[in-house]
């Protein structure tokens, strides 16, 4: 990479993480509503041995940013927004309530669950989530 190709890929880069965090943590506070309405968010926080919706929504949001920022590092790269929206939305459900989270709760993972009526419906949000995220990001970009 040139030095020129250089300097023009930080600002871009930079530019797109930062529009993904903002659009994380829009996404973040809207989907953490509807899972504190569904009674998620002490669920999020019994992964850290806690009870409390604080420390549940703090633990949601970090999350929500971090996927965020790896969208927005992806993001970068195309213009097809919408379609990675889809394909992030997929990739951090499985990453989360089907893989991590189970497994830091001591339950192994859900895979074999994947497509049980509760999971699909965390794909929905998920889905959700990103979509969210993606139109966000495409405004701030």
């Amino acid at each position: 990479m040139t030095a020129k190709s250089e300097a023009q890929v930080k600002p871009a880069l930079t530019k797109s993480v930062q529009a993904s965090v903002i659009g994380g943590i829009v996404a973040g506070i809207i989907f953490g509503i509807l899972m504190q309405m569904m009674g998620r968010i002490g669920m999020i926080a019994s992964m850290m041995g806690s009870e409390s919706l604080v420390v549940g929504w703090g633990i949601h949001m970090v999350i929500s940013v971090v996927f965020a920022i790896g969208f927005g590092l992806i993001a970068v790269n195309t213009n097809k927004i919408y379609m990675l929206g889809i394909l992030h939305g997929i990739a951090i459900w499985i990453i989360g309530p089907l893989v991590v989270m189970p497994m830091m709760m001591g339950m192994g993972t859900m895979l074999s669950q994947a497509f049980s009526s509760g999971q699909l419906m965390s794909l929905l949000t998920h889905l959700m989530f990103s979509l969210i995220l993606a139109f966000v990001y495409k405004k701030v970009v």
